[in-house]
């Protein structure tokens, strides 16, 4: 049996998608932690297919980088 790495990680949700993940991780009686890492595997393929910021003009991320929306 391996032993698996657990770091510690801290993670920062909007509001009203953290009571997303809160209501699916009750209705499948599973921790945030595991939803999460399962949203991941099953994203990460069409996330990884996203340009870098780098590659991509600065206005193609604009509307839809939603960092620091919420903070005054």
């Amino acid at each position: 049996m391996s032993k698996s790495d657990k770091r510690k990680q801290s993670l920062y949700f909007p509001d009203s998608m953290l009571r997303e993940i809160q209501a699916e991780a009750n209705r499948q009686d599973r921790s945030l932690s595991w939803i999460v890492q399962k949203a991941w595997q099953l994203a990460r393929t069409d996330i990884a297919r996203y340009p870098s910021v780098n590659d991509a003009s600065p206005d193609e991320f604009e509307a839809d980088d939603e960092r620091g929306a919420d903070e005054d």
